[in-house]
C-alpha cells in the first residue's frame, strides 16, 4: 500500500463531473489497483475513489505532479499535486479477511446447507472458497451452471458490496470459474448498498435467520 499526504486538487470525469478544490489530503493506492482520496473526517469514507481494475499514470515533464487514474469504462480521476508532504509504501501481505461473528457464521452454515434458498437448481461448490485476498463465503452454481459467489453479512452495507466486487474481479480471472456473478446476502441490506450492488450487476438476497433455523430444525423431526 502506498500512502501519500499532499496538498492537491481532484477532478473526476465520467458519468458526471466533480471537483475537489486544493486542500491537504490522504491518497491511498492499494495493491489491488484502487485509488482513494481521504480528508481528516468522514470516518472511513473517501471523498472520491476509483475501484479496480484501473490504471494509474504519474505525469512527467510539463505534466509532473499530475496523476491520472482511468478505469475500464474510461472514467478518469485526475489528481493535481501542489505539495507532497509524505510518500511511503508498505507491504501488507495477504489479509486473512474479516472474522465472521456468530450470526454471520451460522447464516453461512445454514445457507450452504440449504443452498436452494437462493433459487431452484442451485448447487454448492464449497464454503470459504479461498482467494488471494481472503475467503469467499459461499461458491456455488445456479441452475444454468454459472458460478455464483455469495458474500454474507448480518447487515449489508457498502463495504460488503465492495468486498464482493474485489472477489468477483479475482474469480473472473480463473477460466475454470468464469463467468462468475455475485449475490450479496444479508438479514438487512441498506438502500445505498442495494443501489451500488445493482449498478455492479450484483444480486441481493434477504436472509431470514429464524426461517433458516426453522428449516434446519424441520430436518431433525421424524414426524
Amino acid at each position: 500500500m502506498r500512502l501519500v499526504i499532499a496538498r492537491c486538487s481532484v477532478d473526476y470525469a465520467g458519468r458526471l463531473t466533480a471537483h475537489l478544490p486544493s486542500a491537504p489530503r490522504l491518497i491511498l493506492v492499494k495493491a489491488d489497483g484502487s485509488v482513494s482520496i481521504h480528508a481528516d473526517d468522514r470516518a472511513y469514507k473517501p471523498l472520491n475513489w476509483m475501484s479496480p481494475p484501473c490504471t494509474l499514470k504519474e505525469g512527467a515533464g510539463e505534466e509532473e505532479g499530475v496523476w491520472t487514474v482511468v478505469n475500464k469504462a474510461g472514467e478518469k480521476l485526475i489528481i493535481t499535486m501542489e505539495e507532497v508532504l509524505h510518500d511511503s509504501s508498505h507491504e501488507l501481505g495477504v489479509d486473512p479477511g474479516l472474522i465472521k461473528d456468530g450470526v454471520e457464521a451460522h447464516l453461512q452454515e445454514l445457507l450452504a446447507d440449504r443452498i436452494e434458498t437462493l433459487g431452484e437448481g442451485y448447487t454448492l461448490i464449497r464454503r470459504e472458497y479461498m482467494t488471494a485476498i481472503g475467503p469467499v463465503d459461499i461458491l456455488c452454481r445456479d441452475a444454468d451452471g454459472q458460478t455464483v459467489a455469495v458474500e454474507i453479512k448480518r447487515r449489508g452495507e457498502i463495504d460488503g458490496v465492495e468486498q464482493l466486487t474485489r472477489y468477483l474481479e479475482l474469480l473472473n480471472r480463473d477460466p475454470h470459474l468464469a463467468p462468475v456473478r455475485g449475490i450479496f446476502a444479508a438479514q438487512e441490506i441498506k438502500p445505498q448498498a442495494r443501489v451500488l450492488a445493482s449498478d455492479r450487476g450484483i444480486g441481493c438476497q434477504i436472509l431470514d435467520y429464524d426461517a433458516l433455523r426453522g428449516i434446519e430444525d424441520d430436518k431433525l423431526r421424524l414426524f
